[in-house]
């Protein structure tokens, strides 16, 4: 099973911005080649911080309104928030090294 909550525009508000805890937001698509590579360090990490941090997945397609409100112009992309605020942001793959470095800055 997975720990990744799968998000949509209308539970963005109240599973990430309103969240007691900071949220990893992973954006991605079906169609996007480095995010079937970029998947399993996401999910690999949801379940190492299971207790700090709460990570949700965007398809981008199906939910243009936080796309756009977060400047989300590739994907595979990340948001981190903390207290409804972007606190972390990168665009394109990485790897889970690079993945547990950034949040290691703010856990």
């Amino acid at each position: 099973m997975s720990s990744v909550l799968v998000l949509s525009d209308s539970e963005f508000s109240s599973e990430v911005l309103a969240a007691s805890q900071p949220v990893l937001v992973y954006f991605w698509a079906t169609w996007c080649g480095p995010c079937r590579l970029m998947s399993p360090a996401v999910e690999a990490v949801a379940r190492q911080y299971a207790d700090q941090l709460k990570v949700v997945k965007m398809e981008i397609d199906p939910n243009p309104e936080t796309v756009a409100q977060y400047k989300v112009e590739g994907v595979p992309a990340l948001r981190l928030f903390q207290n409804g605020q972007v606190i972390e942001s990168t665009e394109g793959a990485i790897n889970r090294q690079k993945l547990e470095g950034l949040l290691a800055a703010h856990l």
